[in-house]
């Protein structure tokens, strides 16, 4: 469909952009407003990530969404894409969400990951001012637009859906279906094809009606001040070793592989909430008991360099 690969390109082209990064100063997220000027935080109010504590309202009227399509298989394939800044899914088209206070219903168009490294937590958002080991987004876009233009154009244009990603000792078999493809999209622009799977299995199912929502941007450039966030409370569990596949067999490019350098620390840092209201939904828990750090992150932390010299190790 036309909007689908609208949205698909533009998303390439900044995947494709030479003029961001992660790790050097002169392109890292601090630097992004002198090439993007919408990425510049003190021009605007409305930025992403941001910090989720206490200081947020209960609203009554944030019941579950509606994910259409989700719990089934869609037919075609699916493919996964080294866009040298993250792995994106490309989803295509048969999926969409509505509800849960969402001004209009969105087609579902990709979902992608934000990881740290060996010794770092990589979500873009923080709990109480602590990092998840990685997040997943699954973007989806208004209906109502013909193309992304039109949308980043709309204060809710975009819908994204915000996943805490935690460690646990056993493998996630559903999330392995895209880890265990990782090493096919190793290098910037390499891609694959996934046999598509019911995108439900990767969420948590039994606690959907737990979120936070706030109004905010795209956390990569152009910096866009169009989305409405959803970040569901309770967060996806994968193993170790399933973690460590994305901080250790990601490169930007070949050079990067040579060197052993691969993508790690993807994250943009976190932005003030100034007047913004921060809501929890009706069943959410106002991060209640939450102060301590989110499970498995310290011993996570202990254990990648041991998992990652394993890993090394029995490639010799």
């Amino acid at each position: 469909m036309i909007w689908a690969a609208a949205l698909l390109l533009i998303f390439v082209s900044y995947g494709d952009s030479e003029d961001y990064c992660y790790d050097e100063p002169h392109c890292d997220p601090y630097a992004w407003g002198d090439m993007f000027p919408s990425c510049h935080p003190l021009l605007e109010e409305h930025h992403s990530p941001i910090n989720l504590d206490h200081h947020m309202t209960r609203n009554e009227s944030l019941g579950s969404l509606h994910l259409e399509g989700f719990d089934v298989i869609q037919t075609g394939h699916w493919t996964i894409k080294n866009d040298g800044h993250t792995v994106v899914l490309q989803v295509g088209s048969g999926m969409s969400v509505s509800g849960g206070g969402l001004p209009d219903v969105y087609h579902t168009i990709q979902l992608h990951f934000h990881w740290g490294g060996p010794a770092t937590n990589g979500s873009e958002h923080t709990v109480d001012s602590r990092r998840y080991p990685m997040e997943m987004h699954v973007v989806n876009m208004k209906s109502i637009h013909p193309n992304v233009t039109a949308a980043l154009h709309d204060p809710t244009g975009l819908a994204v859906l915000g996943f805490f990603i935690d460690v646990v000792y056993a493998d996630n078999v559903h999330f392995g279906l895209i880890s265990q493809k990782l090493s096919s999209v190793a290098y910037k622009g390499q891609t694959t094809k996934i046999k598509p799977f019911p995108l439900m299995h990767l969420l948590p199912k039994h606690n959907m009606s737990q979120y936070y929502r706030y109004y905010g941007s795209l956390t990569t450039p152009p910096c866009s001040q169009a989305v409405v966030w959803t970040l569901y409370e309770v967060p996806i569990y994968i193993s170790w070793s399933q973690l460590a596949q994305f901080s250790s067999q990601i490169f930007s490019t070949e050079e990067d592989a040579e060197q052993v350098t691969p993508l790690q620390n993807n994250f943009r840092h976190i932005h003030p909430t100034f007047s913004r209201i921060v809501s929890a939904s009706k069943d959410g828990r106002l991060l209640a008991g939450t102060s301590s750090r989110p499970l498995g992150s310290d011993v996570s932390l202990r254990l990648l360099p041991i998992i990652l010299l394993g890993s090394f190790v029995s490639g010799l």
